[in-house]
């Protein structure tokens, strides 16, 4: 076999071959790259052509000394690798394990082998389409391969590594539906499909669990293993719409990665004998912060970086040399032998101004920290139906779900349990309505109940049992004669919800940050924008949350996708009343008694009015409450009556609910439906017969936004004595809600600490760790912009191969704490890299953290906010809240529908950091949705906003103009209330909403790691992930 001579022996230049299709050679990244190459006067590069490589036998192919070859469409790979065996040039790229890459099966069984971390997986195949397969199991929300669980969302991809059709599929819990991922089309990277619920079985596939990563993805273009360049950009699993710049690039941001994702891309370049190549970084967090890789891609270079283009080429330059010519210095000359000039991009106008009724500028002052805590929008009235049945067909289907066991309940929620449901029900409910005269009450409600379960469809609880003899005479069992079966449906988030959260979300993107040029588009965009969005476990909350960020990031597309991805679900901070219960339920027995006594303080001349006992309850309270029950059995008469018409209609086709109720279809619902107003049905999917329902329960309720909601959005039925109804129900209600959460201020301040405990915590942790990142930065980028330091491509005696401590991750020594390199196992973080990025401030940050939560948790924190002062740890300190912010709290007493408070932390950059007015604090509110049009004198319909879209209030000030809150100030008032850091239960694994790993996860029994020190200025302690 011949052997070439190493080149510059005899004084001539290394020949490097160029044995790739002509597209390849072409492109801009490779013509920038071998332009340098051949600048440096040590090369000849001989680009072999198509022709040549399709055509021409290997033997006439021109010889060379190193040899670019990779595979492409239509690229013979055989032919190169005998070429290479024929010749025995210098390979950058091996040949054979570039098959590996046309099996993404093969490619992570490569990976586990080398030790890179990838998603739990399991493969799928087929010898032909829709091939029945014993070992493969579907069902609603998950599916099983060879008894390994993965709860939707999981993701579907082809097993041939050339197919970039990849599916992602979504639980009910969040609406369902499936995202299908492709290669760039225009402007498009993907398309969500709400109705495909099943997974393909047309071939061969892998399942693999869906990775929450905050909407980012990260991609890594390796030279050599010493040397890796990361850029984000925005995953296409958000809402599809590729980012451009002006010149129809997709925009991407260079990014710093950490030393385990260095020794990654090291690890996956000596795995595939790849020196060029590229892979795809998964950033996500289920419990720690870790990465995992989920596509190889091969020979890659990044696109648009002269930066790069240098870097490149210095090193393939010192590959070539040390295997051809070790006699000559592979060392990085002083000065390159060329000039590329870096397009100027234009700086960031991202400054200090702020605009809006929500910020004082201070020409000094940067925006450092947003956090909000926001009430879900509009929803539907939630409903709970209990009803006994004995029949023998709903007792069997018990027994059907639960497994047999007579003393388990069985949970019905998925499609095919509802079914049998509706169907046993169906047969079970009367054809004709029974009249009085011979039905007692008791059977006429059964049966108007086993009409609302064919209408509704969840629950049935074993409530009585009798002993049988066994089927084998042998003994005997138990056998269940009566089922306590309870349906729970409603309270989703209406059109006008999610129209409201959207609209909220889009104000905060033009108000709440700097807003000179694009203002927080181009900070998310620059990954200079660290959010993270959290909700309770309800869905409407959830549903809220998913449009804000919408509105926020100004994303296109359905909620389900955005939900999955950006939102994460912490129930046991921003659920729940049972912290508080036992004082609630002490503050409500104590109104019921202000109420119907006769003694109900009188604050409102008083200079505090909030401090009395029951304060805002009105004064003629039991008379209003006559006046409630009155209106509302009248008006339950008038529903009553349309439900019985629509039941007679019905009775003719008894198989068929007239209207029924769909909650996934709520879930979905992006506009009101004008045709179902015009014919004079109930606004959304409710039925009379729902609604009868509602108004028969809502007798018994002292007050209910219900009502609120049928005057909003069903006026058009015009139901007489509702706007009546409302404003007395109302007037309670501004006395009864706030008083609900304590009778007076030092109950609420009890109760609020109670309940909001975990989540103040959280805020405290928020706000220090955005202190302590601000120092570290701070240190880190006087060093970045030291002149001193001489940019590693000017260095000389450079070692590419040494460990991954080279150009793009050297970071300047500091006494400061690393917080986003050394850390970053244990959060996930974004942070630019200064010496690619092109951007002004690379180092400068605004964190965001948005909690989305009910009226409790609203509520709690207000009431902590104004009334922390009371404590006797305070001495005598002024609260937290003004004066006047405290008379208008006063008088506002609900907090309604997308109500908010925010703080903004800003720093002043002209102080000392250890200066306590460095960072200082500014509390804003809103009262939430404006209910004024339903308040309206006589209720006229013409002053309701035709889309039922009730505006959302303009913030107001929680503290006088000109006062200066400090962060050190706030951390005193607030944290007596709050939860200390150590005490946060272990983070079980963050969940992106609706994000359940089943059994067998492999990720299941990874190591949490502790984190120390977490906060500046808090006492040293263990704790879990919590300082996000």
């Amino acid at each position: 076999m011949e052997r070439r001579n190493d080149g510059c022996d005899g004084g001539g230049k290394i020949k490097i071959g160029v044995c790739v299709m002509e597209k390849k050679v072409w492109c801009s990244p490779m013509e920038q790259i071998l332009e340098r190459l051949r600048a440096f006067g040590e090369f000849e590069i001989i680009i072999f052509g198509d022709k040549i490589i399709l055509e021409d036998p290997i033997e006439s192919w021109p010889l060379c000394d190193c040899l670019i070859a990779f595979y492409s469409a239509g690229y013979p790979l055989e032919k190169a690798e005998k070429y290479a065996a024929l010749r025995r040039p210098f390979l950058v790229n091996e040949l054979d394990p570039q098959y590996l890459l046309h099996d993404r099966s093969k490619v992570y069984e490569h990976l586990k082998l080398f030790g890179v971390p990838v998603p739990t997986y399991a493969v799928v195949r087929r010898e032909y389409p829709n091939q029945e397969l014993k070992y493969f199991v579907e069902q609603d929300d998950f599916i099983e391969i060879h008894g390994k669980r993965f709860c939707k969302p999981f993701v579907e991809k082809p097993i041939d590594g050339d197919d970039h059709n990849i599916m992602i599929y979504y639980p009910s819990s969040a609406g369902g539906g499936m995202k299908e991922l492709f290669r760039k089309v225009g402007n498009r990277s993907s398309e969500f499909y709400p109705d495909v619920r099943k997974v393909r079985r047309d071939g061969s596939y892998i399942y693999e669990e869906f990775m929450p990563t905050g909407g980012t993805d990260v991609k890594v273009y390796t030279v050599g293993p010493g040397y890796a360049h990361a850029e984000a950009r925005k995953s296409p699993v958000v809402d599809g719409v590729v980012m451009r710049n002006s010149d129809g690039k997709e925009v991407r941001y260079p990014v710093l990665l950490t030393p385990t994702e260095k020794q990654i891309a090291r690890n996956i370049c000596q795995a595939f004998g790849q020196a060029v190549c590229g892979f795809d970084l998964l950033r996500c967090d289920l419990g720690e912060a870790r990465s995992y890789v989920c596509d190889v891609n091969g020979w890659s270079f990044v696109k648009s970086s002269h930066k790069y283009y240098d870097d490149a080429a210095c090193i393939l330059r010192k590959m070539f040399l040390d295997d051809k010519a070790p006699h000559i210095s592979s060392t990085i000359p002083a000065n390159l032998p060329w000039k590329v000039s870096e397009p100027v991009q234009p700086f960031d106008a991202v400054r200090n101004r702020e605009r809006g009724t929500v910020g004082i500028s201070r020409q000094s002052e940067e925006l450092r920290c947003v956090i909000a805590v926001i009430r879900h929008g509009d929803r539907t009235p939630k409903q709970k139906v209990k009803l006994k049945v004995t029949e023998e067909k709903l007792l069997k289907l018990m027994l059907k779900y639960n497994g047999g066991k007579t003393h388990a309940e069985a949970k019905l929620k998925s499609a095919l349990q509802l079914q049998d449901l509706l169907d046993a029900t169906r047969i079970l409910v009367p054809r004709a309505r029974s009249g009085r005269e011979s039905d007692s009450d008791a059977e006429i409600e059964h049966a108007e109940k086993l009409r609302q379960v064919r209408a509704v469809l969840e629950e049935l609880k074993p409530s009585n049992w009798v002993h049988i003899p066994k089927s084998n005479s042998n003994g005997e069992e138990e056998y269940p004669i009566e089922a306590l079966m309870v349906l729970k449906y409603g309270g989703v988030l209406t059109h006008a919800g999610r129209k409201q959260a959207e609209e909220l979300g889009r104000y905060f993107r033009n108000n709440m940050y700097p807003s000179e040029g694009p203002g927080l588009l181009r900070l998310h965009s620059t990954y200079r924008h660290d959010l993270k969005i959290y909700s309770s476990d309800e869905g409407r909350v959830q549903m809220s949350a998913a449009a804000f960020a919408k509105g926020l990031l100004d994303l296109e597309g359905e909620l389900t996708p955005i939900l999955v991805s950006l939102v994460s679900k912490d129930s046991s901070m921003l659920d729940g009343l049972q912290d508080g219960s036992i004082e609630i339920d002490e503050a409500k027995a104590r109104l019921h008694n202000i109420i119907l006594s006769s003694k109900i303080a009188n604050g409102e001349t008083m200079e505090f009015p909030w401090m009395v006992d029951g304060a805002g309850v009105p004064p003629n309270a039991a008379n209003l409450l006559t006046n409630l029950a009155q209106l509302t059995k009248e008006i339950t008469a008038q529903v009553k009556l349309l439900s019985d018409n629509e039941d007679e209609e019905a009775v003719t086709d008894s198989d068929s609910p007239s209207y029924p109720y769909d909650q996934a279809k709520a879930l979905g619902k992006t506009a009101i439906d004008m045709d179902r107003i015009a014919s004079g049905l109930p606004c959304g999917s409710e039925s009379f017969l729902l609604m009868f329902a509602r108004w028969k329960k809502l007798e018994r309720d002292l007050y209910n936004e219900r009502k609120k909601y049928d005057l909003l959005h069903n006026s058009h039925l015009k139901l007489n004595g509702l706007s009546d109804l409302f404003r007395v129900s109302q007037s309670l209600a501004d006395g009864v809600i706030p008083n609900e959460y304590g009778i007076n201020a030092k109950q609420k301040l009890k109760i609020g600490s109670k309940i909001a405990r975990r989540l103040l915590g959280k805020i405290l942790i928020d706000l220090h760790n955005t202190r302590r990142e601000v120092a570290a930065s701070g240190g880190e980028s006087n060093a970045c912009h030291d002149p001193t330091i001489v940019p590693s491509s000017k260095r000389k005696d450079r070692g590419y191969y040494g460990d991954v401590k080279n150009e793009g991750f050297d970071r300047p020594n500091s006494n400061k704490k690393s917080i986003d390199l050394d850390d970053s196992h244990k959060e996930t973080k974004y942070c630019l890299d200064p010496k690619y990025a092109n951007v002004m401030e690379p180092e400068r940050r605004v964190r965001t953290r948005l909690y989305f939560t009910s009226e409790s948790h609203i509520h709690s924190l207000m009431n902590v906010l104004r009334y922390c002062n009371f404590d006797e740890s305070m001495d005598g300190e002024e609260s937290l809240v003004c004066k006047n912010a405290l008379d208008n709290l006063f008088k506002t007493r609900e907090l309604d529908y997308m109500s908010y408070i925010v703080l903004r932390m800003f720093e002043n950059t002209e102080v000392s950091l250890e200066d306590p007015k460095r960072f200082r604090i500014e509390m804003t509110y809103s009262r939430g949705a404006d209910i004024s049009s339903l308040q309206s004198e006589h209720g006229k319909d013409s002053l309701l906003p035709d889309d039922h879209t009730m505006k959302i209030m303009e913030p107001e000030r929680l503290q006088e103009v000109g006062s200066y809150l400090t962060l050190d100030k706030f951390d005193k008032m607030v944290r007596p209330f709050a939860m200390p850091a150590e005490d946060f239960p272990p983070a079980a694994p963050s969940q992106s909403l609706a994000v359940r790993f089943c059994k067998d996860n492999g990720l299941q029994g990874a190591r949490l790691q502790d984190k120390s020190d977490m906060v500046s200025g808090m006492p040293k302690r263990k704790t879990k992930k919590l300082q996000e």
